[in-house]
């Protein structure tokens, strides 16, 4: 087959497993992201590895021309054949990871557009917090418990402990608006803290990530401060010089390229904006480029564009890029090859799942909450959704996570996502729904898009 129809056979399908798996998983309950890892996992190497069967693996011309640079991982094939396939196969799994690192940009763009500033001031000590107890807590016991079993301290285990600071809540959003509690004093707060949470989020990914390079350069104790400060220089230099620049002047560049006789050029530009953004964050500041795309969204949230830019952002991102990224992360994860893995893996679930629990237990308990409504906001936390699996994705393409560990990462974010509406409709029995506004955040958000796909 000619390398064409091989690469929009596996889109195609690709997009198909994932609207209908994601279907099947919020018919019974679950977030469609669930479906989507799920379909991801039974399409790649755990289960039928789809992009070693015949109709993707067989060379091509056109393939093995445009793999010349992947060939040499194939050196021990025994026969031109075996040469060609094992490099075409290469190239489709490489094509689809840079697929869906665009989709991961597009995503946190559409987080970022998602986070209200003026909202996120109202949100109250108690998401502050209790954000802050589920942050700190699954950082340290992720770290701790990842370098007792033996993975290096700099930089697996600390990033480990990063991917465990995560919230996505868009499953805890929809649970609770089954039980009619979203507009509780707990569900509020839960809402809020996902926040603060994705916030605080991002900044520790960006930390980590722009350190571990420190790290990997093996420098000496003296040279190494040097660096750090440089890097964290860079950093401050970065947030400063990009918020500065867009929130001052993007709204009057939106106004100027809305006059230009194109089509869709004002989507054009906002693309534009947040890949630039991204490739800065990166090439300038040794950021993760979804920490830049995510402050592009919140600088173009700011903007009287906002609505304008959501109806063109989100049917680009939700109907052809995020299904790629979900299914991407199934298709790198082999669970297969977790072997004496498991014992890690049970305990870094019971980790998440526990220290996020106590986490934000404690954080809204000394800000006046009592002990089951502490309980209500820390089973409400649980779930690390898409922005685990986004830093895990971070953490893979950067060599920070062995394939083995991002594998387990993967079966934690499904556990943790699988277990929170089982625990929230125990803590939550026959509550009544109190009267108020509903506090619109990342989550309950995500939740709707989710519905939308």
């Amino acid at each position: 087959m000619d390398h064409l129809p091989q690469v929009l056979l596996l889109i195609g399908g690709i997009v198909v497993a994932a609207k209908l798996a994601g279907a099947i998983s919020v018919r019974y309950g679950q977030p469609a992201v669930f479906g989507e890892i799920a379909v991801g996992l039974i399409l790649g190497p755990t289960v039928l590895d789809v992009l070693n069967l015949g109709v993707f693996s067989q060379a091509s011309p056109h393939a093995t021309g445009a793999v010349a640079a992947l060939i040499d991982a194939a050196q021990e094939s025994n026969s031109l054949v075996a040469l060609g396939e094992t490099a075409n196969s290469l190239y489709l799994e490489a094509l689809i990871k840079d697929l869906a690192e665009i989709g991961v940009i597009l995503l946190m763009f559409v987080a970022g557009m998602e986070t209200d500033l003026e909202e996120l001031k109202k949100v109250g000590k108690t998401a502050f917090w209790a954000a802050m107890g589920g942050i700190s807590l699954p950082l340290l016991g992720g770290t701790l418990v990842s370098y007792y079993f033996g993975y290096p301290l700099y930089w697996e285990a600390i990033f480990v402990g990063t991917i465990l600071t995560a919230t996505s809540v868009s499953i805890s959003a929809q649970t609770l608006i089954e039980l009619k509690v979203l507009r509780s004093r707990e569900g509020t707060t839960i809402l809020g803290a996902a926040v603060i949470d994705d916030v605080l989020g991002i900044i520790i990914l960006g930390v980590v990530t722009a350190l571990s390079a420190v790290g990997a350069a093996e420098a000496g104790e003296s040279t190494g401060i040097g660096v750090v400060l440089g890097i964290v220089f860079w950093m401050a230099l970065y947030f400063a010089i990009f918020w500065f620049v867009g929130s001052r002047y993007l709204e009057k560049w939106c106004e100027r390229v809305k006059k230009i006789p194109a089509s869709q050029v004002l989507l054009a530009f906002v693309l534009v904006f947040a890949f630039f953004y991204a490739w800065a964050a990166e090439f300038m500041a040794s950021l993760a480029a979804i920490t830049g795309s995510y402050m592009a969204g919140v600088l173009f949230a700011q903007t009287r564009f906002k609505e304008e830019i959501d109806e063109k952002m989100q049917p680009l991102t939700y109907s052809l890029f995020v299904p790629i990224f979900f299914v991407s992360i199934g298709l790198q994860a082999n669970a297969r090859e977790l072997g004496s893995a498991i014992s890690f893996l049970l305990a870094i679930v019971s980790v998440a799942i526990l220290t996020k629990i106590v986490g934000c237990f404690l954080g809204a308990r000394v800000t006046g909450f009592d002990n089951i409504e502490s309980l209500r906001v820390g089973v409400g936390m649980i779930s690390r959704g898409e922005v685990g699996l986004i830093i895990a994705g971070v953490g893979l393409s950067r060599g920070i996570l062995s394939p083995n560990m991002f594998s387990v990462m993967v079966i934690m974010v499904l556990v943790t996502t699988m277990i929170t509406p089982i625990l929230l409709r125990y803590v939550f029995p026959r509550v009544q729904e109190v009267p108020g506004e509903v506090f619109e955040s990342i989550g309950s958000q995500r939740m709707r898009q989710k519905d939308k796909n």
